[in-house]
């Protein structure tokens, strides 16, 4: 089935790029939803891998191409080591990947209660638990690349309640040495037909024209829930400030693969690939809960989308 929709953001010929029969390590039910960077020349991702048996775990998979990806056996985060957040953390899935200056920061919900672990690493092969930094219902935040006027920033998601009728806002934090965080602040409520419920945020991008931030939106109906990606531009000096908005989405769920899965109509991404000097921005989505696919655009393009909106 061709897509319907003319979106900024086009699927790759080769989707899903990993499904669960590509995990070669026993049978899965799931490998979705990844945390995504470039680590030298080539492409990780970390992969949220739900086994048959419902253990839940994240794996490295890299890529020189960016499409043929190899799958690492041994698990790069399971539960943490932690005796007092161990017993919260039944669900190792979702990460988000921020580089600053020469350490990769990652940050993953906790399960059922949804708080937010930090981790770091240099090489991808350990990682080193740091703290928890954000306290339930927050399962998304996701720091800037960089340092704003002497401070880290980051990108919240709380939600009121508990999932699923838990409608979720972005606000941003503030914090010295990316442990202890304050001065939150409201940045953008759901909004439209298709993120009317809830949204989210992802590691933001700098621009020469601010930080572009891709969000994912949640629109409830009578028979389902829709998840569809979209775009803001944050202000570079000021970056709880909203200077464009797409109101349009960048991709919603239309192929099979993204409508039949583990949760149907779900396009899901966990951060974004940018590639400034060939003006591409690439995307590996989780399709379903299921499985992944990737998506690619031009930066140029959405950042004017969000301008002109």
């Amino acid at each position: 089935m061709p897509p319907y929709y003319n979106t900024l953001l086009k699927r790759h010929a080769n989707n899903p790029i990993i499904t669960p029969a590509d995990f070669p390590y026993g049978p899965a039910d799931a490998v979705f939803n990844c945390g995504q960077t470039m680590y030298g020349n080539q492409t990780v991702l970390l992969l949220a891998v739900v086994r048959a048996d419902a253990r839940a775990a994240v794996h490295v998979a890299t890529s020189t191409d960016g499409v043929n990806f190899d799958i690492r056996e041994e698990p790069f985060m399971t539960t943490v080591d932690d005796e007092l957040l161990a017993r919260f953390d039944r669900w190792v899935i979702d990460t988000r990947v921020t580089k600053i200056d020469d350490t990769y920061y990652i940050v993953r919900p906790t399960g059922g209660t949804a708080n937010a672990l930090l981790y770091r690493t240099n090489d991808f092969q350990t990682c080193e638990f740091m703290d928890c930094i954000a306290l339930a219902h927050n399962r998304v935040p996701c720091l800037f690349p960089e340092k704003i006027d002497d401070y880290y920033w980051k990108l919240d998601r709380p939600s009121i309640g508990k999932p699923p009728d838990n409608p979720g806002s972005i606000w941003i934090s503030r914090s010295p040495d990316l442990i202890h965080w304050g001065h939150f602040r409201p940045v953008l409520d759901p909004f439209g037909a298709w993120a009317g419920f809830k949204i989210g945020p992802t590691p933001p991008i700098r621009t020469d024209a601010g930080w572009l931030e891709i969000i994912h939106g949640v629109n409830k109906n009578c028979s389902t829930t829709r998840y569809s990606v979209g775009a803001i531009l944050l202000d570079l000096k000021q970056p709880g400030k909203i200077i464009g908005h797409m109101k349009n989405y960048l991709l919603t769920p239309e192929m099979d693969y993204e409508h039949c899965g583990r949760v149907p109509d779900v396009i899901f991404t966990c951060g974004a690939i940018a590639d400034h000097n060939q003006d591409r921005l690439r995307m590996y989505y989780g399709a379903a809960d299921t499985c992944i696919g990737l998506a690619e655009g031009k930066i140029s393009e959405i950042v004017d989308a969000c301008l002109c909106a």
